[in-house]
């Protein structure tokens, strides 16, 4: 249906070397990323953070159009998504996705809230390609 893509370029090799992405739409171009952008504070981003982005964007669109379809018009969502790395062996491994969402529904009941939100966390596209532990903490706002 749909394909999306995206390119990683890397000079050198290991610590030293220096990664660039790309995305098909441009809103990432040359943009860098390596050790330092991963494990330290470089400016630049790092695959981790742009998994957490993808979660975080993912999750909430699958929950605006379920809300959408459940009958709700009108509200708010805010998505946090924290990727967790830890070290697996001789390399390292995404081990956890945290979402924690606030909304703001107008006349949404809390159980069907949640069961909505939970429903979507399992079933958006990017939770589907995860192979982790996916939690959701919610706030409803009146």
């Amino acid at each position: 249906m749909t394909t999306r893509t995206a390119t990683a370029r890397y000079d050198g090799f290991g610590r030293d070397g220096k990664g660039h992405l790309t995305t098909q739409s441009g809103v990432l171009n040359d943009q860098p990323y390596g050790f330092n952008t991963r494990f330290g504070d470089e400016p630049g981003t790092n695959p981790e953070e742009l998994a957490a982005a993808a979660h975080a964007g993912c999750f909430t669109m699958a929950l605006s159009f379920a809300l959408a379809g459940a009958g709700y018009t009108a509200g708010r969502l805010e998505t946090k998504a924290a990727v967790t790395l830890d070290k697996d062996g001789n390399g390292f491994k995404i081990t956890k996705s945290a979402l924690t969402l606030t909304a703001q529904v107008d006349g949404i009941e809390e159980a069907e809230f949640a069961r909505i939100a939970a429903d979507a966390k399992a079933n958006c596209p990017i939770s589907k390609l995860f192979n982790t532990e996916i939690t959701l903490e919610h706030r409803l706002e009146r």
